[in-house]
């Protein structure tokens, strides 16, 4: 016939995991994200469109546009790697550290580096291991006041909404990726803007994916640690997705202004 005896046997394989409801992402092996090709397996979280729509937020900043000197991102929570290499790949200049907790994301996103990246710019991404919620300074892999660029799409699902989620992604996807408590479900955007306001430089900028429920509430933390030109934007669906904040000491804007809310 057509297809060979192996490639037939795959082709069934292929089609158990799906009919088992296994992310078509996993069976392929693969996911496109910002018109790259990204690698996926279990275990890391198969990237969204909405973050790819982060991703654009972040490429169509005119702050950015043209800029000739190198500038620092770090992507906090990195999972599959896709958000900090997009932005590498985007932007010549940018110099990108990444990190996550799980080994797994660390090894996939290493991969991704190799394969998605032209060889030069591998030396200008640094992958590492980091516990966000642990002890260990960052200051150990990231100079203060060095960042031009913090981003994060990290675990904002609350544990009460999982009802409301498919099969495919609670059988499948990993949890400490995906969920928070329903106690302190802004934990990592706290834990991180208040990392960020020592490292960010004077002008640099940080950006959240957030859960469309707590687009104020996200506001407000950031309001409290010291950050200004806070700016809520809605995703393709219309939902309030993303917020983009500019350093504790930027001082373009006066503390007391209300926080702008994209219509």
């Amino acid at each position: 016939g057509l297809i060979s005896s192996d490639k037939l046997s795959e082709l069934y394989r292929a089609a158990d995991q799906l009919a088992m409801a296994r992310p078509l992402q996993y069976v392929l092996g693969f996911c496109e994200f910002s018109g790259l090709n990204f690698h996926v397996e279990d275990g890391v979280l198969i990237p969204r469109p909405e973050t790819e729509e982060l991703v654009r937020w972040i490429g169509e900043d005119r702050d950015y546009a043209d800029i000739k000197e190198e500038f620092a991102i770090f992507d906090a929570g990195c999972g599959s790697g896709c958000i900090g290499i997009a932005l590498a790949n985007l932007f010549p200049n940018a110099k990108v550290c990444m990190c996550d907790i799980s080994d797994k994301a660390i090894e996939v996103s290493k991969f991704n580096c190799r394969t998605v990246l032209n060889k030069a710019k591998w030396p200008r991404v640094n992958i590492f291991k980091y516990d966000l919620l642990g002890y260990m300074p960052l200051e150990n892999h990231i100079q203060e006041s060095s960042l031009d660029i913090i981003v994060s799409n990290p675990p904002y699902v609350r544990q009460s909404e999982k009802q409301l989620m498919h099969r495919n992604i609670l059988e499948f996807e990993p949890s400490n990726a995906l969920f928070v408590s329903d106690k302190d479900p802004l934990l990592f955007y706290r834990v991180i803007a208040e990392r960020g306001r020592k490292m960010l430089k004077t002008s640099g900028k940080i950006y959240f994916e957030i859960n469309e429920a707590f687009g104020y509430e996200t506001m407000q933390l950031l309001q409290s640690l010291g950050y200004e030109n806070i700016e809520l934007k809605k995703d393709l669906n219309g939902r309030d997705r993303m917020v983009r904040a500019s350093s504790s000491r930027y001082r373009e804007s006066r503390r007391d202004d209300p926080p702008h809310v994209e219509k």
